[in-house]
């Protein structure tokens, strides 16, 4: 037996450079935002406040991004980035900054 078509076990590669969870339940990421092998990478830092809601899995579109970097690969971004989103602290401050907390 031969399938037509692709594969639906095929997993798409996936914009999520980083995530974790903060103590009090939202997900802090680093999310591509250009197209997978374009350059310059495009990345931003978010917080999805819906993450473990059932609201998480209904909702469609991204947060309002935080910080918003270009480099010239997706390890240059995280470079840039990183040591924001594995900062509590500064994750707040730039919450309480974009007005949305």
């Amino acid at each position: 037996m031969h399938l037509l078509g692709p594969s639906p076990f095929i997993l798409m590669p996936s914009s999520i450079l980083y995530e974790r969870s903060l103590p009090h339940g939202p997900s802090v990421r680093i999310r591509r935002t250009s197209e997978s092998g374009t350059t310059p990478v495009v990345a931003v830092l978010e917080v999805d406040r819906r993450a473990g809601t059932p609201r998480a899995s209904v909702g469609t579109g991204f947060p309002p991004p935080l910080l918003t970097v270009e480099g010239t690969s997706e390890p240059d971004v995280m470079a840039q980035l990183e040591p924001y989103a594995k900062d509590d602290a500064v994750v707040a401050r730039l919450l309480r900054e974009k007005g949305l907390r």
